[in-house]
């Protein structure tokens, strides 16, 4: 009877051992998400502001014209690949996007009159504002995603991730192009 006793004991501690486990992946898997949601409403926010300053500024920059229209054909890809679900396109096409404003950015320093207008001034600041949203959201989120994969490849976590196929490693949001780590040149 005490051996009896003892293994229901034993298989007990096990049991509430891997519904502990389980319940902490669960936890990480859905901040994670939650995460990712984040930034997906700031690149919202971008996408949306995008169209504005192109049409404000396009009346000035007739010669950055090439410019603009890749700025518009980028946001579409990334709105493509957002809709998708296709997390390496997005930060593929979002990549694009921050180079291509940064390239706006130097350009619009060309023009005076651009740059004093105050409809672009107020969307160059919602962008700049927008902008380092998407970027704390991208950190919060790489936090997340590396604490879920460190859990989930972790001994003896791994196990039960591999027993239960819904916990998968998340991929990083990170910096495909290697010039948007290199300092900008501010010229005033």
């Amino acid at each position: 009877m005490p051996v009896l006793f003892a293994i229901l004991i034993i298989l007990a501690v096990v049991l509430f051992w891997i519904i502990g486990v389980y319940n902490v992946l669960i936890k990480l898997q859905n901040r994670t998400k939650e995460s990712w949601s984040d930034i997906d409403v700031q690149l919202k926010r971008r996408h949306d502001l995008i169209p504005n300053l192109v049409n404000s500024v396009k009346g000035y920059m007739k010669h950055e014209r090439e410019l603009l229209e890749n700025i518009t054909k980028s946001r579409a890809d990334a709105m493509k690949a957002q809709e998708a679900g296709d997390t390496e396109g997005l930060a593929k096409s979002e990549t694009q996007i921050n180079s291509m404003m940064r390239d706006l950015k130097v350009a619009m320093e060309a023009y005076p009159d651009l740059k004093a207008n105050q409809n672009v001034m107020q969307l160059m600041d919602e962008l700049s504002d927008t902008e380092n949203k998407i970027m704390a959201a991208r950190r919060f989120y790489n936090g997340n995603v590396r604490d879920f994969n460190i859990k989930i490849e972790s001994f003896p976590n791994n196990v039960i991730a591999g027993m239960f196929k819904r916990f998968e490693k998340f991929v990083f949001f990170e910096i495909e192009d290697a010039t948007e780590r290199e300092n900008i040149e501010v010229k005033l």
